[in-house]
């Protein structure tokens, strides 16, 4: 039988799901994922520092982290046909945890991922870039999961969480989208999902229009056609091209 969202509070849903849970308390896999998001923060945060001193820029506009609404996890865990329980929790919801970096333009979202994959103890366990293939509604995003160990007093614990890497432009426009399918409950109607669309490749247009302005202004060369490489290579070319900034 399905929880009835609408009547259930975060506390109803807790005590719904620790019942089943084997070993690990409800509050102890909060705490864990909490402390996942803390230590990637402090990741981001140190790298944009020393990025800083090292190069006189800075390539990320803001960063913000969540952890999933208990109920957002319930309706997750019921349209995968889960039972509610912490095992499945962690098993089947990669979301979880999330971080959310916003850059300045479209090549500071390549630089970023590769300063992410290029930490020694951050395994990247799926990479989606909605960027190169946007969604069929426009939504662009540059998505990885990856785990980040957790010290806890049993010892390490490897914890997922979800980064999303996009431009001003890109969150300003899924900020939107998701207020839009929130409201309509995912039903949007044709006409406003075609309006959407067409701001998404206005919201291309004006990050390549920026991109290439910000090297005019600052005297560097064009970008050359982006080839597949290892995160150490990406990383060393995209630095060598910030230089000049």
């Amino acid at each position: 039988m399905e929880t009835d969202l609408t009547t259930v509070t975060d506390e109803d849903i807790k005590m719904e799901i620790v019942p089943h849970q084997a070993s690990i308390s409800f509050d102890k896999t909060f705490l864990l994922y909490k402390s996942a998001l803390d230590e990637m923060m402090t990741k981001i945060n140190i790298l944009v520092e020393e990025f800083k001193i090292m190069h006189e820029y800075n390539p990320i506009e803001h960063v913000s982290k969540r952890i999933k609404a208990p109920k957002s996890i319930v309706k997750k865990l019921q349209r995968q046909n889960h039972a509610l329980t912490i095992e499945n929790v962690v098993s089947y919801i990669n979301d979880l945890a999330g971080i959310r970096i916003v850059c300045k333009f479209r090549d500071d979202i390549a630089l970023v991922a590769a300063l992410i994959e290029a930490q020694p103890d951050i395994h990247i366990m799926e990479k989606k870039d909605y960027i190169t293939n946007p969604k069929p509604s426009g939504y662009q995003s540059y998505h990885m999961i990856v785990t980040v160990p957790v010290a806890l007093s049993e010892g390490i614990i490897e914890t997922k969480v979800e980064i999303q890497i996009r431009t001003i432009a890109m969150d300003f426009w899924a900020s939107l989208e998701h207020k839009i399918r929130y409201k309509y409950e995912g039903d949007i109607p044709e006409h406003i999902q075609k309006e959407l669309y067409e701001c998404a490749q206005l919201v291309t247009f004006l990050d390549e229009r920026m991109q290439k302005l910000n090297y005019e202004v600052n005297d560097t060369t064009e970008v050359k056609e982006e080839v597949e490489m290892d995160a150490k290579t990406r990383m060393n070319e995209l630095l060598r091209l910030f230089q000049y900034r």
